[in-house]
């Protein structure tokens, strides 16, 4: 194995400077700490980030807690989520990726452990472990769930509004009778969409009928079994509101296998704009929450605060987008 004695040797300088230029030390002139650092790429020099931790009192890690692995986070988020980050990560640190219902001991959830943590919140149940985090005095950004509390970094999209403006358009293109597949429970998201949801129906005084109303779980799974229920009505919707595209990709194949055709007997509307979305068949339309973005950005300000301790607390907005495509009939 390649080390900082090697590369000194064949650079000409002590191992301390070759230390300093790879950790891009402005005590050393940039000329040399390029120098150093081409002669360690042609080595094929791999940093041992265990003895590096030794000496710089820092894990070098940065952990992604999420509400649930297995409980509510499909594979398309989870896949977003990590894509934003990686925008911002480079390979001087590792990256581990935790459900908080998964941590059996909190108090294993350190400083030394831990140069960093970006919580992908779902629930208030998430806050005994954020302000264990804070307590720690761990640099920390929370994402995904709006926070009443002013003292943390808090990125999130508003989803309410997002949801809104979609059964707005819904509404415009003629449709009266309206259902929602809703999210998760317990999951603040789930209780934004649906409030946007009723906003929407409540501004233009339509009728909130409580058999279009049906809970999922943010599972494909789950929007097949109920779009199949909703289906089966007496008189069933002629527009369906899924809490996130996964739950409308399963909605798709419930309409299919029991041969309703999309949109002229039945519309449906997602939400996330997932990658797959624009490759259903017909097109989904739905609401864009950029969660790359919002992973990118509080990233960014997760390294911010990791290097400058004292950075002000704030709230971000990324605003959400309608993106209309092919899922939805025009009744008027």
């Amino acid at each position: 194995m390649v080390t900082i004695k090697d590369i000194a040797k064949v650079a000409g300088v002590s191992h301390t400077t070759v230390s300093r230029a790879l950790n891009d030390n402005p005590l050393i002139k940039q000329e040399t700490r390029d120098k150093i650092k081409k002669i360690a790429l042609e080595l094929n020099y791999v940093p041992n980030y265990s003895a590096k931790s030794l000496v710089m009192k820092k894990s070098y890690t940065i952990g992604l807690f999420f509400s649930s692995i297995d409980q509510g986070t499909s594979a398309s988020f989870l896949a977003d989520v990590i894509k934003g980050i990686h925008q911002v990560i480079d390979d001087n640190y590792h990256f581990s990726v935790n459900g908080i219902d998964d941590i059996k001991h909190i108090e294993s959830i350190t400083a030394q452990r831990f140069d960093g943590i970006i919580v992908m919140s779902q629930s208030d149940a998430d806050n005994g472990f954020i302000y264990h985090v804070k307590q720690a005095q761990i640099p920390l950004v929370v994402l995904n769930r709006q926070l009443e509390d002013a003292s943390l970094l808090n990125v999130v999209a508003n989803d309410r509004q997002g949801v809104r403006q979609a059964i707005d358009f819904a509404i415009a293109q003629g449709h009266q009778q309206i259902g929602i597949i809703e999210g998760k429970a317990g999951f603040k998201s789930s209780s934004e969409r649906k409030e946007g949801f009723i906003d929407s129906l409540v501004a233009h005084r339509m009728p909130i009928n409580p058999d279009y109303l049906v809970r999922g779980d943010y599972s494909s799974e789950s929007g097949a079994q109920l779009m199949t229920a909703l289906l089966s009505l007496k008189t069933p919707p002629t527009l369906v509101f899924c809490s996130n595209d996964d739950m409308a990709i399963g909605a798709i194949n419930a309409c299919y296998q029991s041969g309703k055709r999309i949109p002229e007997e039945i519309s449906l509307i997602g939400f996330d704009d997932i990658m797959f979305a624009k490759y259903t068949t017909p097109a989904l339309t739905t609401v864009r929450r950029p969660i790359d973005l919002i992973s990118k950005t509080g990233t960014e300000k997760l390294i911010q605060l990791m290097q400058k301790r004292d950075l002000p607390a704030e709230q971000i907005f990324v605003d959400t987008s309608l993106i209309i495509r092919d899922s939805v009939a025009q009744l008027n």
